[in-house]
């Protein structure tokens, strides 16, 4: 009809009253340096090296903390940990805060 306003949807303009502001863990952007804890360890680690290989998962503990060292494709990040570099996806590793 003419001089009818559309009807609004409800929920449309914005998050809702009681939605929670923090980011989740899989939302936070990595950088080249940042301090990353493992998650979950992988059934197996595929190296960060030219010639990739696969390594058993017992190379890296469970909440180990390593640095990222490369940003790779499809959600990829080359960590450096103590026993070596190797590609970790995004879903496993989570953020470590900076102390101070």
């Amino acid at each position: 009809m003419p001089g009818s306003s559309p009807p609004s949807l409800s929920g449309s303009s914005g998050p809702s009253p009681g939605a929670s502001e923090v980011p989740l863990a899989s939302e936070i952007a990595l950088a080249v340096g940042d301090a990353v804890r493992l998650v979950g360890v992988p059934p197996y680690l595929k190296t960060a090296d030219p010639m990739p290989m696969l390594r058993p998962s017992d190379l890296v503990e469970s909440d180990e903390i390593g640095q990222v060292a490369e940003i790779r494709a499809l959600g990829q990040f080359a960590v450096r940990f103590r026993r070596g570099a190797f590609l970790i996806s995004r879903a496993d590793l989570s953020p470590v805060e900076a102390p101070g």
